[in-house]
């Protein structure tokens, strides 16, 4: 019988103990066609595949140098793919040397030396995040900490507009925090963006006149304004109980507190060679203290401010 034949014919006869060994030879080298035919049938559809996957990958990458084109001015003029990341180089650097400052609207803490409870560490992590990349691609930056913002604080601690004779006080009352008045908050960040000393620096506003504990504060405002007030103390522990016990976003708030009214993390830095301080800076700027602060909400309390947190 002719080999090749049987092995393109259907399937032989199953094998019994009376086949001669010819047969069995015959059935054998049918398996073995077999399974080498299956075996190409499978290498054919992975390789059918992995053409489908190469086809799709070219595709989006030709609708995503089409949107480059789109975005790059005299783009659509350029041949060849390498010519083409060529000029999406070049165009990046050119933008690169347009930027003169970025002054990122981090108005916080340093959040290089600070290490919060856990929801603000969250926070603070990714601005860590921005801040080591624009140092990696050469960017010019100021990066400003302004600390608390002075007007929304004292509200938020001594609540005047409440009209009541308690006040709540987080951990003992004797940490120091910095609170500035936001319009000098404004009129610093003007003057250091614009400052060819401040570049590639990190500047704080710490102004000695507005550094004070929430002891201090309160006293103060008993004094301006003829009352005393019962202090009802909120202890750390129940601050960090809340701070892991709130769902995001409110648990943010709280350990900004933490940190500035109990930790005193405003204060518990000194400054750096390569950092500035805002007042030291401008000697000539006549910022608002605390206790000018004060007079302005006797005078003419402001009206409480909202705060939003990722």
């Amino acid at each position: 019988m002719d080999i090749d034949y049987a092995i393109k014919r259907e399937e032989p006869p199953t094998i019994i103990e009376t086949n001669t060994p010819n047969v069995v030879d015959l059935y054998e080298k049918w398996e073995r066609y077999e399974d080498a035919r299956e075996e190409k049938k499978l290498r054919n559809k992975c390789e059918d595949s992995s053409d489908m996957v190469a086809e799709a990958r070219r595709e989006k990458i030709s609708e995503r140098m089409k949107i480059l084109q789109d975005l790059v001015p005299g783009f659509n003029k350029v041949i060849g793919k390498a010519l083409v990341l060529d000029e999406i180089i070049n165009y990046i650097k050119s933008l690169q040397r347009q930027v003169e400052r970025f002054l990122p609207s981090n108005f916080r803490v340093e959040e290089d030396r600070v290490n919060p409870l856990p929801p603000f560490q969250a926070v603070l992590d990714k601005k860590r995040k921005i801040r080591r990349k624009i140092e990696a691609v050469g960017i010019p930056y100021t990066f400003v900490s302004a600390n608390c913002f002075g007007a929304y604080f004292v509200n938020y601690l001594l609540r005047s507009y409440e009209k009541k004779n308690n006040i709540t006080v987080y951990g003992n009352s004797d940490t120091k925090a910095v609170l500035n008045y936001e319009e000098d908050i404004a009129m610093y960040t003007i003057k250091v963006a614009n400052d060819p000393r401040t570049c590639n620096r990190v500047v704080t506003y710490p102004p000695s006149k507005n550094i004070i504990s929430q002891n201090e504060l309160i006293s103060l405002w008993e004094q301006k304004g003829g009352q005393n007030f019962r202090k009802e103390f909120v202890a750390e522990e129940e601050i960090v109980n809340l701070s892991e016990s709130l769902p995001p976003p409110h648990n943010i708030p709280v350990p900004i507190l933490h940190s500035v009214f109990v930790r005193g993390d405003l204060v518990n830095f000194e400054l750096r060679e390569n950092d500035l301080e805002a007042s030291s800076l401008y000697p000539d700027y006549n910022y608002t203290s605390i206790h000018k602060l004060l007079d302005i909400f006797l005078a003419n309390p402001p009206t409480p401010a909202s705060a939003a947190f990722e």
